[in-house]
């Protein structure tokens, strides 16, 4: 990665590589999430606090089989199941984990191994199967045979294992590879050797599996978060005209019948609601949200802002921590300038206003229902602006306030 920080801790569409599993394992149902760390284990404490249960550390980085038994104080006594899976493949399904664990659960084997079928399976271990088609072991691509690296069935490092089984064959593994490392995937061939059933199953599809440990996979990774967004979006009755054009990241939610023009770019955590028009060219920020029917269109950007049902923010638009009404007109040029150089300040604009081209509404203000500005008028902070009445000047005045 040429990184200083851990690779897991990259963002990757609106979340870091970690937080992409860690969504995946919480979304099917299990309960307790320990997390093995060897770099950075007090940024990963902050980020995740609240989405993992424990953190063990892992002084010294010897190989995957060393990382889950550093785990065995904390799982002395249990008898489950323990599903075990790297940090670093953010592409795994939560629907694809839910089924192999019922799977795992279903034949009631002592350890399952979730695989998938490559045409290209370069750079993954192989799954070893006998004649009759039992699993007999995984061999690392470095230390497989030419006939080995022909087999196209590949390990996901994705597993379900009977927990005390799990920590007794671990005792007997040995670094006896090339990398002088504890792999964890010797501990299927000990389960076959001891006679405890192992059951590999190839539900997974080949873009779940694509581990980070380059920038060239981050963007790879991308690529498919994005395309299963993009097409998630059009299941729901969203227009997205061009979609390669088109950014949105995951946890966006858009009502049926918006149109998203190209070159738009939405971050996490926005809603959008029905029947609205979005770009082309603009960028609505995390904590934004769009009511039904709004327009937000070319060159303008939404900040942490409201926007009401039916109001038009048309063109070239910067709307900073605002609160818009309904049926507001936002013209052309319009600024909420909300940063004093200390803190953000909320503008509100209520329903019906008409604020003219080019306005700069200095937060913390208001302008009121059926208020109107003037075309360059620039609303000094705390000079609210009064229901019905119009405004003009720098700095505005009142012109006049119909009743």
């Amino acid at each position: 990665m040429r990184s200083s920080r851990s690779k897991v801790l990259h963002g990757l569409f609106g979340k870091s590589v970690i937080e992409h599993v860690v969504h995946a394992v919480r979304a099917t149902g299990i309960a307790h999430v320990t997390m093995v760390a060897g770099k950075n284990p007090q940024d990963l404490k902050t980020l995740l606090d609240t989405k993992v249960n424990e953190f063990v550390l892992q002084s010294e980085r010897l190989g995957t089989g060393h990382a889950v038994r550093c785990c065995e104080p904390r799982f002395k006594g249990f008898k489950g199941q323990v599903v075990v899976l790297a940090g670093d493949a953010p592409l795994i399904l939560d629907k694809t984990l839910s089924g192999f664990i019922k799977r795992h659960l279903k034949e009631g084997t002592s350890a399952s191994i979730l695989t998938a079928e490559l045409n290209a399976p370069q750079g993954y271990g192989r799954i070893l199967r006998d004649y009759s088609g039992q699993v007999t072991g995984i061999r690392e691509e470095l230390d497989a045979t030419p006939l080995e690296r022909e087999i196209r069935e590949i390990n996901s490092g994705i597993y379900v294992f009977q927990a005390e089984k799990l920590f007794e064959a671990l005792k007997e593994v040995k670094p006896a590879n090339r990398k002088k490392e504890y792999y964890l995937t010797d501990v299927i061939g000990l389960f076959v050797k001891r006679g405890w059933r192992v059951g590999a199953y190839p539900l997974a599809k080949g873009d779940e599996l694509l581990g980070i440990n380059t920038r060239k996979d981050m963007a790879e990774a991308a690529k498919v978060l994005w395309k299963r967004n993009i097409d998630s979006q059009l299941e729901r009755g969203v227009t997205v005209v061009s979609s390669e054009n088109t950014y949105i990241e995951a946890g966006v939610k858009i009502g049926q019948d918006t149109v998203i023009f190209p070159f738009t770019y939405i971050e996490k955590d926005v809603t959008i609601g029905k029947n609205c028009q979005i770009g082309p060219f603009c960028k609505i920020r995390s904590g934004s949200s769009i009511k039904d029917g709004a327009v937000i269109g070319s060159f303008v950007e939404v900040v942490r802002s409201s926007v009401g049902e039916g109001s038009m923010v048309k063109h070239l638009t910067y709307l900073g921590d605002a609160e818009v009404g309904r049926n507001v007109n936002i013209g052309a040029g319009t600024i909420t300038a909300n940063y004093d150089g200390k803190h953000k300040n909320k503008t509100r604009i209520g329903d019906g206003a008409f604020i003219g081209c080019d306005t700069v509404l200095i937060a913390p203000v208001s302008v009121g229902k059926k208020a109107k500005t003037g075309a360059g008028a620039v609303v000094p902070s705390g000079k609210n602006v009064p229901a019905n009445a119009t405004v003009a000047g720098v700095p505005a005045r009142v012109l006049e306030k119909k009743k």
